[in-house]
C-alpha cells in the first residue's frame, strides 16, 4: 500500500475490465465500449481515435502504430502498422539534390501513414463493433469540442515555433497566434469529416478519395516524392513477436523495425544482476545506464526494416551477447561514451494505451506522429497532421537504415506484453521516443525488483543515458547525482516531463486487475 500522506495516486483496481490511456477522454471512450459489451480491441480503437483528436501533438490518423494483442491471455499477436517510404525515395536522388539529412519538418520526413490501415485490419479481424460505433466518440469530440488540459497546453506551448512553420496548422492550433490556455474549448471540424470518411468507407476512406488527394496535394506542393500508388500500396503486417526472459516473466516486444529489441537487450543484461538485493540507488541507475549505452549503440548501427537488411535478433538476445555486455560493465566507472551517430537526440512523447476485457483479451497499443505535431505539415481540407517518421532514415548509402523505396524506417514506438506461465499478465508501454527501451526495462525492474505496483512504478523518478548525457529527473536526490558524476557520468537534470506510461497487471491470485497511468500526462487507469 502506498503512503497516503505522500503525493501520488492509488493504483486502479477492478474485476471485469480495465483501460489505461494518457487522457481521460480516451479512457472514458474505452471504458464505455467495454461496459456496453465491446471487447478489448473495440475499446482500444475507440480510445486511440479519441486520443488522435484530444492529443493531436502526439498522435492521430496521420501517424503510425504497433500493437501486441493477446486473445484470452494467450501468446501475443504482433501487428506492424508503420508506414513506408515513397517508391521514388532513393538515396541517390537525395544526394543529387544536395540533401544530407531528412529534416524534421520536411515533406521527405513523411512516410505513408500506417495507422488507419492497421486500425481497420484489427477491427476486421478481432473487433466486434463497427467502425462507425468505434469512431463515434472521436467524431463527436472533433465536431463539438473538447477542453484543453494541462499536459496538452504544455505540449502546445513548447511547439509554437514548429506550429508556425505551417499556416494551416497554426490557424487550427494557434488561434490569434498564441497557444490555447488550459480549459479552452477546441474543435477540429475537418478531422470530424475525415473520421466520418473512415467510419463509412474503412481503409479506402483514408487511402483513396478526397482525404488521400488532400494529403497528396499538400505533400507534392512542398516537394514530396509521394504518389497515389504509394498510399494504395500501404499495408500493415502481422509478424511474430520477439521475446526474452526477465526475472520469472517472459517479455514480448514487436521485432524491428521497432526498437523493442533494444529493450530486451537491456533486460538480458540486467537479468544477470539481483538489483533488489545489495545494490544502492546509484548502482541501479548506473547499471541501467551502462546496459542502455550498449543496446542503443547496436540499435543505431543495426536496427532497420528486416525486409531489406537482416537484423541479427537471435545473437543480440543470446546468452553470449548478454555475458559479453555484462563483462564490460564496471560498477564503479562509467564507460566512455562513443558516438552513436544517432538520428536525433530528442526523446519526445507519444500516446500509449492498454486494455484488458472481461474475457481476458489483453491489448498493448501505441500510436504516434513522432515529434510534437509530427512534420508540422497539415493537409488543409482533411485536417490530417502528418507524422515525420522518415526523419529517422539515414542518407548514407551503406547504412542498414538508409531510405529506400517502400522501406519502413527504424521506429522508437514499442508496445510490450509481460507473460508468466504461458499467460499474459501485463500489457504495458512507456512513451517518450528514444527513452522507450530504457523505460520498459526500468518499469519492470521497479515492479519485479522493488515490489512496486504499476502506479508506483509509473511515478518513480526516471533517468536516461543518451547521447553522452545521463539525464535525471529532479526528484532523484543530489547525493545520488553526485555519486553518478563521480563514476564518470555526464549528469544533467531534465527540464521537461520524461516520457509517460500505462500498464495493467492481471493478478490471478486475487482475481483483480491493477492499473497505473503516468502522472507526467493527464491520463488515467479505470475499470469496472
Amino acid at each position: 500500500m502506498r503512503d497516503l500522506d505522500q503525493p501520488g495516486r492509488s493504483a486502479a483496481i477492478a474485476e471485469n475490465g480495465m483501460v489505461a490511456t494518457s487522457h481521460p477522454a480516451g479512457s472514458l471512450a474505452a471504458l464505455d465500449m467495454l461496459r456496453s459489451g465491446g471487447n478489448a480491441v473495440d475499446a482500444a480503437l475507440a480510445a486511440v481515435a479519441v486520443l488522435g483528436v484530444v492529443e493531436s501533438a502526439m498522435t492521430g490518423v496521420g501517424g503510425d502504430c504497433f500493437v501486441l494483442y493477446s486473445p484470452k491471455r494467450g501468446k501475443p499477436i504482433a501487428l506492424n502498422g508503420s508506414g513506408r517510404a515513397p517508391a521514388k525515395a532513393e538515396v541517390s536522388w537525395f544526394q543529387e539534390q544536395g540533401i544530407s539529412e531528412i529534416g524534421q519538418e520536411s515533406p521527405h520526413s513523411v512516410t505513408v501513414p500506417g495507422a488507419v490501415d492497421a486500425w481497420c485490419q484489427l477491427q476486421e479481424d478481432y473487433g466486434t463493433r463497427s467502425l462507425s460505433e468505434i469512431l463515434a466518440p472521436a467524431i463527436d469530440l472533433a465536431e463539438n469540442g473538447y477542453r484543453i488540459m494541462d499536459r496538452t497546453a504544455f505540449d502546445h506551448a513548447n511547439a509554437v515555433r514548429r506550429m508556425k512553420s505551417d499556416q494551416y496548422l497554426a490557424e487550427r492550433f494557434l488561434p490569434g497566434g498564441k497557444p490555447m490556455p488550459i480549459g479552452t474549448k477546441h474543435t477540429q471540424p475537418q478531422m470530424a469529416d475525415t473520421l466520418r470518411h473512415i467510419a463509412r468507407d474503412g481503409r479506402a476512406g483514408f487511402y483513396e478519395g478526397s482525404v488521400m488527394k488532400d494529403i497528396l496535394s499538400r505533400l507534392k506542393e512542398l516537394g514530396g516524392l509521394h504518389e497515389a500508388d504509394d498510399f494504395a500500396a500501404q499495408h500493415c503486417e502481422y509478424i511474430n513477436p520477439i521475446h526474452a526472459p526477465f526475472r520469472d516473466h517472459e517479455i514480448f516486444e514487436c521485432p524491428p523495425n521497432g526498437q523493442g529489441l533494444g529493450a530486451l537487450m537491456i533486460m538480458r543484461v540486467l537479468d544477470r544482476y539481483d538489483l533488489g538485493n545489495g545494490y544502492s540507488y546509484a548502482d541501479v541507475i548506473h547499471l541501467i545506464a551502462e546496459a542502455t549505452k550498449m543496446a542503443y549503440a547496436a540499435r543505431d548501427a543495426l536496427f532497420c526494416d528486416p525486409k531489406y537488411v537482416d537484423v541479427p535478433v537471435d545473437y543480440l538476445l543470446s546468452d553470449e551477447r548478454a555475458e559479453w555486455a555484462s563483462d564490460r560493465i564496471d560498477l564503479k566507472r562509467a564507460s566512455q561514451f562513443s558516438s552513436w551517430n544517432s538520428f536525433a537526440a530528442e526523446h519526445k512523447d507519444t500516446t500509449y494505451l492498454c486494455v484488458v476485457d472481461r474475457e481476458g483479451n489483453a491489448i498493448s497499443f501505441i500510436n504516434s506522429v513522432f515529434k510534437s505535431f509530427g512534420s508540422c505539415i497539415m493537409a488543409p481540407e482533411s485536417g490530417v497532421i502528418l507524422h515525420n517518421r522518415g526523419h529517422s532514415f539515414r542518407l548514407e548509402p551503406d547504412h542498414p537504415n538508409r531510405i529506400e523505396p517502400g522501406k519502413r524506417p527504424m521506429h522508437t514506438i514499442i508496445p510490450a506484453m509481460a507473460m508468466k506461465n504461458g499467460r499474459a499478465v501485463m500489457p504495458f508501454g512507456v512513451m517518450g521516443g528514444h527513452y522507450q527501451s530504457t523505460g520498459h526495462a526500468t518499469l519492470l525492474s521497479n515492479m519485479f525488483d522493488f515490489g512496486m505496483d504499476p502506479q508506483q512504478a509509473n511515478e518513480a523518478p526516471r533517468h536516461f543515458c543518451f547521447d553522452g548525457q545521463l539525464a535525471l529527473e529532479p526528484r532523484i536526490p543530489e547525493d545520488v547525482a553526485q555519486d553518478l558524476a563521480a563514476r564518470g557520468h555526464n549528469v544533467t537534470r531534465t527540464k521537461t516531463p520524461h516520457g509517460g506510461c500505462q500498464a495493467i497487471y492481471i493478478d490471478d491470485d486475487r482475481g483483480i486487475l491493477i492499473g497505473g497511468s503516468d502522472p507526467r500526462k493527464d491520463g488515467m487507469a479505470i475499470g469496472y
